[in-house]
């Protein structure tokens, strides 16, 4: 008798703690989006002689170097900010755009290619990047640099995870992918990237 209620009990607690886990992960909503139309979310300015949506923005970059075991060369994770300007929807936020760039990089023996970043970056603010409402993640799949898109993007408390929908091996580089903020200060922080081939290691970026 006291055997099955300890089993039991074991059982209920440990489905609770399941439970509170999965509460605290959100899935993000990511929409696939064409520059320079998705600038126009952030700047009301229009660019002359273009079909529109096509609007310009002012951008601030910065770059973290890594280099996944095995491989040779500097892989980089580009940070890049821009302030949303009104009328634009995003008028007091800050835009926060990654991209993952391994085209200086060359496999040693068996390629090694990063399979997620993760970000310190706390609350995101939704907006309509897309033509299907609102979105929390957007990622330039047409008009910029990449060939590899986003599988996922979830959160865990402030950390942002995403998830590439094929490793980004050497020679490739991400999409640009960003979402916002209403933090219209960045500051330095340390993202995660986790590799195909096992392990992770810490870069540079620019975060909320």
């Amino acid at each position: 008798m006291t055997m099955k209620i300890a089993l039991r009990v074991s059982s209920i607690v440990a489905g609770c703690l399941a439970a509170a886990s999965a509460a605290q992960a959100a899935l993000l909503a990511v929409v696939n989006v064409g520059a320079p139309a998705i600038n126009c979310a952030f700047s009301p300015t229009k660019i002359p002689n273009t079909p529109p949506p096509a609007c310009s923005i002012v951008v601030n970059d910065s770059v973290g170097t890594f280099t996944p075991p095995g491989d040779q060369g500097d892989a980089r994770l580009q940070s890049r900010t821009y302030p949303g300007v009104a009328p634009a929807p995003a008028a007091g936020d800050m835009g926060y755009i990654y991209r993952v760039d391994l085209t200086s990089v060359k496999g040693l023996t068996a390629a090694n290619c990063v399979t997620k970043l993760a970000l310190d970056f706390g609350p995101v603010v939704k907006l309509p990047y897309g033509p299907s409402g609102k979105s929390d993640v957007f990622v330039v799949t047409a008009g910029g640099l990449g060939s590899v898109d986003l599988a996922s993007a979830d959160q865990v408390g402030n950390t942002i995870t995403f998830t590439f929908s094929q490793p980004v091996c050497p020679g490739a580089t991400s999409y640009f992918f960003g979402l916002a903020s209403k933090k219209v200060h960045p500051v330095a922080g340390t993202a995660t990237v986790s590799f195909s081939l096992g392990g992770s290691a810490t870069t540079a970026d620019r975060v909320p």
